[in-house]
This record gives structure tokens, sequence and C-alpha cells, in this order.
């Protein structure tokens, strides 16, 4: 009797589990239609409310494997490029296929960007994806791209790259390095797009304000409580806005009055006018501009760079032939020539195969999120209106996107990476505290411990 209440049991139990289970595909398929539903891609919708989050954050945490993740969608379901699956609280279309990602970027009519709560955080009033992208992208881009422009930023940058690889060097303590990266990368952002004129104790504030707010990107808990990481990161945002809306009144006026000259792109954002002489961008628009673009001037690069870092040091046979040429660039300088030329720049081959094959390799956006605006369909499947398409490892070389959404920053990112591994391969070598420390994918790939090490002077 007791063994047939056990087994009784035991069926109740699975019986309620594989009904719970269920239930967020019986909600679809009630939502959708019988005939909407078949049509979606293969997949799993996890459970209710959750949907997959937590195989999806076990993956991409500490210890975990990203490619395990994508590796489960394709042993259960076949390798058909897309799944339905449920992240981050909406029903989503996972897309591994690198065609249908490409298509996907580049069909602004059926897909616009739509990014979870956390990443939102950038936004402070939502305008960023509302406003004129097009006049504002070629705003933000042209500081950022393109030879003749990027030219006149070696000089600052070669600065701020020597000065700050000898600082790590005469540091007593092993230093994190990819907060270090993220400060050097912050300066040049910021004088960018700000200018010279906000003043050292600003800048210094804005720095430390952004480490707040990037853990927060991703984050698991996207909820305004005490001792949340998203609570912390909300109100380095309020700050941040407060700068910037200080900022830009001091500048407006300054400008109005021609007291000064046009010189940052924060100049430029402010003095836009469109063909009736109107202003293009009143404040919370350029708030809304500039506060995404810092975050991401300086924050995902320096993933980039730290990876930079760890590999060239890693991999001796890489070290010395990058190292090989970055000496016969410098042996054909003319003695009187001071600092790097983006001549010799445009000379480093070798290099930038290096830093391509570092972005193929460690993909630091980990996802990028587009939303249907209608119902679609790609290779005989259907993508309905609302649901997300989210596209973990897209399998091809696309590390700044492409389409409209193309990183603006693309051609500074690894200008300033080239720089940095210049100085550091002719003159330093690293050594890390912690060589077998974990990595965690969340919300970029990284060292546990930011990459602890120590950075030594050669002789």
């Amino acid at each position: 009797m007791e063994t047939i209440n056990v087994c009784v049991i035991i069926g109740f139990v699975l019986g309620v589990y594989m009904f719970v289970r269920k239930l967020n595909e019986i909600w679809y398929l009630v939502k959708l239609g019988r005939k909407a539903y078949k049509s979606l891609p293969p997949g799993d919708m996890g459970w209710p409310l959750l949907g997959s989050s937590f195989s999806f954050y076990k993956a991409f945490t500490v210890g975990g494997d990203p490619d395990s993740f994508i590796y489960h969608l394709l042993t259960r379901n076949g390798r058909v490029g897309m799944y339905k699956s449920h992240l981050y609280g909406r029903p989503t279309i996972i897309v591994t296929d690198p065609e249908i990602c490409r298509r996907i970027y580049l069909d602004d009519e059926i897909f616009k960007p739509n990014y979870p709560k956390s990443v939102k955080i950038l936004e402070v009033n939502g305008l960023f994806s509302r406003i004129d992208h097009k006049s504002a992208y070629r705003i933000m881009v042209a500081p950022m791209n393109g030879y003749e422009v990027l030219s006149h930023y070696v000089d600052f940058i070669d600065q701020v790259m020597a000065k700050g690889l000898e600082e790590w060097s005469s540091m007593k303590e092993p230093i994190e390095l990819l907060g270090e990266i993220g400060s050097l990368f912050f300066k040049v952002i910021s004088r960018i797009f700000l200018g010279t004129d906000i003043g050292a104790s600003r800048m210094a504030e804005l720095e430390t304000l952004y480490k707040d707010l990037g853990p927060a990107i991703l984050s698991i808990l996207p909820y305004d409580l005490p001792g949340l990481t998203f609570h912390r990161a909300l109100k380095a945002r309020k700050k941040i806005e407060n700068i910037l809306e200080c900022v830009i009144e001091e500048k407006r006026r300054a400008l109005e009055k021609e007291e000064r000259e046009v010189e940052s792109q924060m100049d430029k954002l402010i003095m836009a006018r469109d063909e009736k002489w109107m202003k293009l961008y009143d404040n919370n628009a350029i708030i809304d501009l500039l506060l995404g673009l810092l975050h991401a001037g300086h924050h995902t690069p320096a993933y980039a760079a730290m990876w930079a870092l760890v590999h060239i040091s890693e991999k001796l046979h890489v070290f010395h032939k990058a190292k090989e040429e970055q000496e016969s660039i410098i042996k054909q300088r003319p003695s009187t020539q001071k600092g790097l030329t983006f001549q010799e720049i445009k000379q480093m081959k070798y290099l930038m195969k290096f830093i391509n094959e570092l972005l193929r390799r460690n993909t630091i956006a980990v996802a990028s999120f587009r939303k249907a605006k209608k119902d679609v369909n790609i290779n005989d499947y259907t993508i309905p209106k609302g649901w997300n398409n989210y596209s973990p490892k897209p399998g091809t070389f696309l590390p700044f996107g492409i389409g409209t959404r193309f990183c603006p920053g693309s051609e500074l990112t690894k200008l300033e990476i080239t720089i940095l591994l210049h100085h550091f391969i002719l003159n330093y070598k690293m050594e890390r505290v912690n060589p077998k420390c974990c990595i965690t994918h969340l919300p970029a790939p990284k060292l546990v411990d930011n990459c602890l090490c120590t950075i030594t002077k050669l002789p």
C-alpha cells in the first residue's frame, strides 16, 4: 500500500511538473492560434514568466560556457538556424545562422532595436530611439571614422596610452587591467565628445559614475530596489544626467554668445539646426545621445583591449612577430620624430590581423536585440509581430554589427587598441596574478578578477 502511495505521489508531482513546464507553450499557443504557433521555429518556451533565462544565465555567467547554450539548441532541434525561446521576460527568436542575422541587421523596415529593460538604463528619456537617427548618427560617426579625421587624434591617444602604461608599471601592487584600460579609453572618448573645457573634477566624477552604470547592463535583476546593482546604476545615471545638463547649458550660453568656437561633438549637437534654422536637439535629446555613447566609447572597447593584452602576452610566437613589425617601423622613423604617426599605424598589417582575429574569437557584445514590427517569414518560419530577435552568436565576422546600427566607433576602437599594443609590445610585459582565473560572459566576456596583473617595463 505504501509503495502504491509513493508511486501516486511521484506520478502526481511529475504530472504537475509537466503541466507547469508546458504553461508558457500553452499560453502562446492560445495567444497566437494553432496555425501561427506551428509556423514558429522549433525550440522551447521554458518556464512560465522565466522562460529559458536560468539556463541562459548559467551558460553566460561565471564558469559557464555560452557555446553550450547554442549547442543544446542545435542538438535538440537540428541546424535550422532559428529557435523559439523566452528570455528577459519576452518571447524570443534566437538566430544562429549568419545570413539570417545579416538580413535582420539590414532590415530596418521590419526589425527595430528593442533591448531589455536593463540595457535601456542607457537612455534617460527614450528619445534616442525616436529622434532622427540618421542625422544624429552622422554627427556621432563623423569624429570616429575615416583616415583623415582619425589622424587628428593620434597624438592625443598616443600620449594617453604611453602615459597609462608608464603609470601601471610604476604601481607597487597589481592592477585590475580592465578598469585601468577603461579609464584610458574614457579620457579619449570624453575628449572627443565633451571637449577639454568641462574640468578635470567633472571628468573624474563622470568616469566614477560610469563604473556604477556598466555592471547593470544585461542585469539579471533589473529592479530599482536598494542593494541591487540596477538600483546603484539608476542613481549613477541620474547624477550623470545632471552633470551633462549643466555642461550643455554652460556650453549653449557660451556658443550662442560667440564666446567660444565649436570644438567638441557636444558643441555640434548644441548648434545643429534644420533648414528653418530651428535647433535639432534639445538638452534631453543630447543627453540621451551622449549617455549611451560615452558608455559604449570606453566600456566595450576596454574588454577588447584587455583580451588583446592577454592573448599577445600568452602567445609568444605572435608577440615576437608583432614586435618585429613594430621595431621595423621604428627603424624607418626620422630621428627628429616624436611619437606615432597615422602613416606608421597604417603599416601595421600584422598587428591589424591580430586585432581582427581577436574580435572574431572574443565576441565582446554577447547579444543584439531586435523587435519585429510585423509578422515576418524567414526560411519558412514565422517571427510574430512584437517578438524579439536575439542573436547570441552570429557565427561570422560582424564584431561591430552591420547596417544603420553599425557601431560608429569601430575604427576608433581599433586605433586605440593598436596604439596601446604598439607601446606595450615594444616596452612592457604583463604577468597575471591568477592565470587560471574563470571567465564570465555578462555583460561581456571578461576575467572574473578583471585581469589582475603586474605590468613591468622592459630594460
